[in-house]
């Protein structure tokens, strides 16, 4: 029976300060260490003493007291070593990926083989979930260590085979995946190899009491360069802002230092630095002033902030967008593995991950799982406004045409989240799209007899309208046929068709290549007549 600690302690005078988060420490104690819960609801500082059978033994001064290793994370120089914990998976990197998914997903999978996960904590950044067969009345079937260091650590720890997964917030540079490569790994860049299970947005967020609601990407230049330094500045009250920044080696860091100043960044110092998101998270709850970045899955209490670009777009971190791949400060949540060091455990686990069985788990940890989600393009779409004001200064001319009918075509349709997106001038459909259309197929297999689907066309505004606009069509069609290759009969009840608007409503600015490539996409529109 897992240890409760609420229940154990509830008539002792420590139960208040366990679950209000106060600390109890030993004055002048030389082994003092910290036991953190991963929800903040504990924090309980004393001297080490021993641990036993999965449970911490430290000394307050409110006397001796055993906390279960099944609660909390060891911090402080006196926290016991667990070098020789032995397992048959380990699983090494990206820190949001370990402390914000991998508790979850490793309850999900268990529950998949009628097992029960039970996860220990046995220093900060590493877990050890031990699969128990029969609901966890029958034998251990699988032991699976999870380490969250960052990103290139996962690459190291798959390169010299100390790790069997590595999982990461960016995808593998061609640097890594090449010396992967050359050490026998396979191609690192395959299906069997490289699996996306989740995407995430980067998220600026507040203090919730704060009334600024939109930023552009200007303004928070300012304000994370030291330029801008007081909430009046951007619409706010007369208040100094407090900049919290993550840790310099971090990828968080720099991924939104990339972001907002490309290679040339300042030379300021914030006000705070925190290690993790879940830290910048806390920090937002409690200070008024902050402002922060960190992921969808670590705002809890915090405000998100809608984003406008330097193209006047706005960008809003809700799911669909993320789900969609136009909010731009998003990024996929990736697991990799070499070809030659993989076991049966570790397969299924991979396996599952990449399920829609694991959508339910990802989502509850907050992050954004890959399921479809389905929005209407009626009135009040922010498309809709867009268009009809390029319209009016296109006036009569082609374009403005062209811009009628796709309006006159949204009329007709939902949008689905899936979209499927291209390099450069090119027909193929990148690592994400294999894996979204056979999501797709599942998705309509079942939509009732009539059912109008449509591939419409997008793409940067390199080169001439029209040329575009055909390309686009292009495109559309090529993810047609691919989609009714793959799905065999399994869509006879749907129709199916293509649409190829070039250039026109873009979702990013086609100013950088990361824009353009956000803009080189084909969505899928199901008609609204009928339900899928």
């Amino acid at each position: 029976m897992a240890y409760d600690l609420k229940n154990q302690l509830k008539t002792s005078a420590a139960a208040v300060a366990l679950v209000s988060g106060l600390m109890f420490p030993v004055a002048g104690a030389a082994d003092q260490i910290s036991l953190k819960s991963t929800d903040g609801t504990i924090d309980l500082v004393g001297e080490f003493v021993e641990f036993a059978n999965d449970t911490y033994i430290i000394r307050t001064s409110l006397g001796d007291l055993r906390i279960s290793a099944r609660s909390v994370v060891c911090e402080g120089a006196a926290c016991p070593s667990f070098e020789d914990i032995t397992a048959d998976v380990a699983i090494v990197g990206s820190d949001s990926v370990g402390l914000g998914m991998m508790p979850l997903l490793m309850t999900g999978f268990a529950a998949s083989l009628d097992a029960e996960a039970e996860i220990t904590n046995p220093s900060a950044g590493e877990s050890l979930a031990s699969l128990i067969d029969d609901g966890g009345f029958g034998d251990e079937i699988g032991t699976f260590l999870v380490s969250s260091t960052n990103d290139n650590n996962a690459f190291e720890s798959l390169l010299d085979r100390s790790a069997m997964i590595g999982m990461t917030s960016r995808r593998i540079t061609q640097d890594e995946a090449r010396a992967l490569r050359a050490d026998g790994a396979g191609s690192m860049v395959s299906p069997e190899q490289e699996r996306i299970i989740a995407v995430d947005s980067m998220v600026i967020a507040t203090h919730a009491s704060n009334p600024v609601e939109t930023l552009t990407q200007a303004q928070l230049q300012g304000i994370f360069s030291g330029q801008i330094t007081n909430w009046s500045q951007v619409g706010g009250p007369n208040k100094r802002i407090t900049v919290i920044a993550q840790d310099e080696d971090s990828a968080s860091h720099d991924y939104f230092m990339s972001y907002l100043f490309g290679e040339e960044r300042p030379d300021f110092s914030p006000q705070a630095i925190s290690p993790d998101d879940q830290t910048v998270s806390n920090v937002l709850f409690h200070d008024t002033n902050a402002i922060g970045y960190l992921g969808y899955a670590f705002q809890r209490g915090a405000k998100p902030v809608t984003l406008v670009n330097e193209c006047g777009i706005a960008n809003t971190p809700d799911a669909f967008s993320a789900k969609t791949e136009e909010y731009e400060l998003g990024r996929r949540m990736y697991l990799y593995n070499r070809a030659d060091n993989l076991d049966t455990k570790a397969q299924q686990f991979l396996d599952f991950a990449i399920s829609s069985e694991a959508d339910s788990v990802i989502g509850k940890s907050g992050f954004i799982d890959l399921g479809i989600l389905r929005r209407s393009q009626a009135e009040g779409d922010a498309r809709r406004a867009a268009l009809n004001t390029e319209i009016a200064r296109y006036d009569v001319g082609f374009e403005g045409e062209v811009m009628g009918d796709m309006l006159a075509q949204m009329d007709n349709y939902d949008r689905l989240s899936t979209t499927f997106r291209f390099r450069t001038g090119s027909s193929r459909i990148d690592e994400r799209g294999r894996l979204d259309m056979q999501r797709l197929i599942d998705y309509l297999e079942d939509a009732p007899e009539g059912t109008e689907l449509t591939f419409v066309g997008f793409t940067d505004d390199v080169g001439a309208f029209e040329g575009n606009r055909q390309l686009a069509i292009q495109r559309a069609e090529a993810v047609l046929e691919e989609v009714r290759a793959v799905a065999d009969d399994r869509l006879n009840n749907v129709t199916m068709k293509t649409l190829g608007y070039g250039e026109i409503a873009p979702s990013a600015c086609n100013v950088t290549e990361r824009g353009r490539a956000i803009n080189r996409r084909v969505e899928v529109w199901v008609s609204k007549t009928q339900e899928s």
